[in-house]
């Protein structure tokens, strides 16, 4: 498996596989063509279906327009064989010839690909061992990791911060309004246990929010996702006092179950559904949260497990292609479920009967079964019916 800082990655919103992973696109095409005269970029399939509502074209525009003008071709029905993330860049001259071209695929988590291949000059650092968790990450990843955890931490926490001070409406058709600090206000008002998941959704509300408005967040394992983990590692952090140290390798554990998902299955919504989002920022979520509460391997593994075994087959179906309804939300909710996945967890000794492993294996070719209106083309579920008038 790669280093998990291919799984945290930090840059804006709101999606890093329609929005992270074209701007990474664009900026190497264009390194690599500075005397085009304009380019031509060609969407397919998912990143076409909802690739306006992603503000995918606003990345590659952005990137690529103060070298050249940019035209953006839309092909939502055409699905390129080797993900449904396709993209086609043409670099062309004076007299409209095409002078380079380059596929490219946006495979998940900010992550590109070309066919077969993908873009990574990084090598496999996790090989089998026998320590915990954190323990594996560090002999794998070096000591500097912690340096990389602690800027992961301090940018997710001023994710939730500015989220829980913003109020106003999230830019898009929707007009839908941030609910963050109205639901915080409100928690703080109610008794230790009703209070402790009030609080808890307001921060994952926060981050998302931030995420939908084009903010700095991290991929947690996607910006879709984004706002599961630093929603639980922040209110257990505010609630219990731990120390920074702990938080980090909570992270550091969070980041080797994203990565085992990422590495045997898929995290991009195109490809698996929001199972592969939000079921997987739940198992990171839950996991983290055991390892901060003393948990064993075997209930660490429990608490993933569960974390991602009840949001199989979780479609991917963004109302009007935005990364607001129902994502948002499910955030917040997928974030109470981690906190459920660890305590039922840590009740038991961590002996349960379908491994994490196995899960995993079940998410992918759960996700490949889902018929792709289901995988964030915007044409099925809650997405159905739903037109960007803008």
């Amino acid at each position: 498996m790669k280093s998990i800082k291919e799984l945290y990655r930090i840059g804006t919103g709101p999606s890093s596989s329609h929005t992270m992973g074209p701007r990474y696109a664009a900026q190497q095409f264009a390194a690599r063509n500075p005397g085009a005269s304009s380019y031509r970029v060609t969407l397919y399939g998912s990143l076409a279906a909802t690739g306006k509502g992603h503000m995918t074209d606003r990345a590659i525009i952005d990137t690529l327009s103060p070298t050249a003008p940019v035209e953006i071709v839309w092909q939502p029905q055409i699905f390129l064989p080797f993900h449904p993330n396709g993209m086609l860049f043409e670099a062309l001259d004076s007299e409209g010839n095409v002078t380079s071209n380059w596929t490219v695929f946006s495979v998940g988590g900010g992550q590109l690909a070309e066919e077969g291949e993908p873009l990574t000059a990084s090598d496999d650092v996790y090989h089998m061992n026998t320590l915990s968790y954190w323990e594996y990450v560090e002999e794998c990843e070096g000591p500097e990791i912690w340096d990389y955890l602690a800027k992961v931490w301090d940018t997710m926490c001023k994710s939730v911060e500015r989220g829980l001070d913003r109020e106003g409406v999230l830019p898009g058709p929707l007009h839908l309004p941030r609910r963050a600090a109205t639901y915080y206000v409100r928690a703080s008002g109610y008794k230790s246990n009703l209070q402790s998941r009030g609080l808890v959704i307001s921060y994952a509300l926060a981050v998302s929010e931030e995420n939908a408005s084009g903010g700095e967040i991290v991929t947690a394992p996607t910006c879709g996702s984004c706002g599961v983990v630093p929603a639980v590692l922040y209110h257990l952090k505010k609630s219990r006092d731990f120390s920074e140290a702990r938080i980090y390798r909570a992270l550091a554990t969070a980041g080797l179950i994203g990565n085992i998902v990422k590495h045997n299955a898929s995290i991009a919504g195109a490809e698996v559904g929001c199972q592969g989002e939000v079921g997987v920022a739940c198992a990171m979520a839950a996991a983290a949260a055991n390892q901060l509460f003393g948990g064993s391997p075997a209930q660490i593994e429990y608490a993933a497990e569960m974390g991602l075994e009840h949001h199989l087959g979780m479609t991917c179906d963004p109302v009007c292609g935005l990364v607001q309804i129902p994502c948002i939300e499910r955030n917040a909710y997928a974030a109470a479920r981690a906190l459920d996945a660890n305590l039922y967890s840590a009740f038991t000794d961590g002996g349960h009967r379908v491994s994490f492993d196995r899960v995993v294996e079940v998410m992918k070719q759960t996700g490949h079964d889902l018929p792709s209106i289901y995988k964030e083309t915007g044409e099925g579920g809650l997405a159905r019916d739903y037109e960007i008038t803008e």
